[in-house]
């Protein structure tokens, strides 16, 4: 072993842009995780994907659990131990709202991802106005590595599901949560360049460090214990709470500005930096 099985700490990976570069894990990624569980010490996800989003060159590297949907869905060691969601009649109150207005959007539960008829050519039209922008995007998937696996539904009054992911609306994605009502709130998509008529919708009470409370209380550590890592404004609580808070360089600023330390972000394999500088695992 190395590290300080000792001290068995948990350790909480945000997936986009900290533990992968667009879906792609590099290989010193991987190979710090395996040391570090490897080591004693516990690893899992903490993403605001839902779990049917989580394709296998993701999970490859080997995870202690999952906490998904940003919170609402939590599962250490095989066992379910959450999965919360829209209540039915918000839920059903939810997608009045988006359809009224004609927005472009994916629901998003554990098992599955539904959306209206026309989202998967609207999310293809998003990404080539972003790629416009940008052709470096073009080396990769982006959102559209979800289409593979969504259900399109002209009736989705009675899904059930944990999140909304909202790719173009004619209003922003702050006054459709107002619409939605009190229980729910959004936040700007972390993909540079699709504007504040993008982003996610969730329960407003739900969150990254909901979801680890549930995983500490399963597994009987204490909070000092924890290290999360993060980059986005859906890292924000994560990284409050956790014993130790690790900012990705090159992050939203509000999240570097809560985190305890910084580390260097998915290009530069800064994960495997800091779980040496942590003490998780020796230098190779």
């Amino acid at each position: 072993m190395t590290g300080n099985p000792a001290h068995r700490r948990i350790i909480f990976l945000d997936v986009d842009g900290t533990f992968a570069d667009h879906g792609d894990v590099p290989p010193g990624h991987v190979a710090a995780v395996r040391a570090a569980r490897a080591a004693g010490h516990l690893v899992l996800l903490c993403t605001g994907r839902p779990k049917s989003m989580l394709p296998e060159r993701i999970l490859a590297a080997g995870f202690d659990g999952i906490v998904a949907s940003a919170g609402g869905y939590v599962e250490v060691g095989g066992e379910l131990l959450a999965d919360r969601r829209f209540p039915p009649g918000i839920a059903a109150h939810a997608v009045e709202v988006l359809t009224r207005h004609d927005a472009a959007y994916v629901l998003e539960a554990p098992d599955a991802l539904y959306g209206p008829p026309d989202v998967k050519e609207r999310l293809r039209a998003a990404w080539s106005a972003r790629m416009a922008v940008d052709p470096e995007e073009s080396r990769h998937e982006g959102p559209l590595d979800i289409l593979d696996g969504l259900t399109a539904d002209a009736d989705l009054s009675t899904a059930s599901f944990a999140k909304i992911t909202c790719f173009d609306s004619p209003v922003t994605v702050t006054e459709l949560a107002v619409e939605m009502g009190p229980e729910i709130a959004a936040l700007p998509s972390s993909i540079p360049g699709l504007g504040d008529r993008a982003g996610e919708i969730y329960v407003a009470a739900v969150d990254k460090s909901v979801g680890i409370r549930d995983v500490i209380a399963h597994l009987g550590v204490p909070r000092e214990d924890t290290i999360a890592f993060g980059d986005g404004l859906n890292d924000l609580e994560m990284l409050e709470f956790a014993g130790i808070g690790v900012g990705i360089e090159g992050g939203d600023p509000s999240a570097l500005a809560v985190a305890d330390r910084t580390a260097p972000g998915p290009k530069h394999e800064g994960l495997a930096t800091a779980f040496v500088e942590l003490g998780l695992i020796e230098a190779r």
